[in-house]
């Protein structure tokens, strides 16, 4: 264990802890996923005590939605500049599929976002988090209306909102266990029924954005 890692009283100290935790999650969600890693993993690779590692983040989920929050930033920067050359709902879908599956890590994050790591954090995490992603939803929907002018911005903003909510859903067929692989083998026709990730992510994408504008007047993100 590095003791000099545990005596950090300064805090550009701290964050450069805080920094070697998040780096070493995001090497072991790469590796294994973001489900399979846990407090003790992270805790054995930057060589603490899981005690010392709650010192800098309270949960493991903490962790993982601070990577969110990270990793959904430089995915709002790229969709963005992509955007800026979008014209179209069409060639808007292929924008945002694209950033989001030269990303795996971000997709498996955004997977479980809801169902395991807005679980077991404290409501000023939950907070930031929300204020983040909200923003965020507003950030990239307005280079969607840019990109689609028949759109408000609200629209916009369901747009990302609802991409993000397909990449949870498509997301985890790009890794099925050992025996549903060798099942999709077996049985092409059944495998043909899950669709490939970023084809079906950009066809969903697109056909949200085209039927918002018959269903206005609902609430954009319900």
């Amino acid at each position: 264990m590095d003791a000099s890692f545990r005596r950090a009283r300064h805090p550009e100290q701290k964050e450069q802890r805080r920094e070697a935790i998040l780096t070493a999650a995001r090497g072991l969600a790469l590796d294994a996923g973001v489900a399979r890693v846990s407090l003790g993993d992270i805790a054995t690779a930057v060589g603490l005590v899981k005690s010392n590692v709650l010192r800098y983040f309270g949960t493991r989920e903490e962790i993982y939605l601070q990577l969110t929050m990270n990793d959904g930033t430089d995915w709002a920067d790229a969709a963005s500049d992509r955007l800026t050359n979008a014209s179209g709902i069409d060639e808007m879908a292929a924008a945002l599929a694209d950033s989001f599956a030269e990303r795996p890590l971000y997709c498996d994050l955004v997977s479980h976002a809801e169902t395991m790591l807005e679980h077991n954090v404290s409501v000023e995490v939950l907070r930031t988090y929300k204020v983040w992603a909200i923003g965020m939803y507003a950030r990239v929907g307005e280079r969607i209306v840019g990109a689609c002018p028949e759109l408000t911005g609200q629209e916009g903003a369901s747009v990302v909102f609802a991409a993000g909510a397909f990449v949870g859903r498509l997301h985890p067929i790009t890794q099925p266990p050992a025996a549903l692989a060798e099942l999709y083998a077996r049985e092409p026709a059944i495998a043909a029924v899950f669709p490939p990730f970023r084809p079906a992510l950009q066809r969903f994408i697109a056909a949200t954005a085209s039927g918002l504008p018959a269903v206005r007047g609902g609430s954009a993100l319900s």
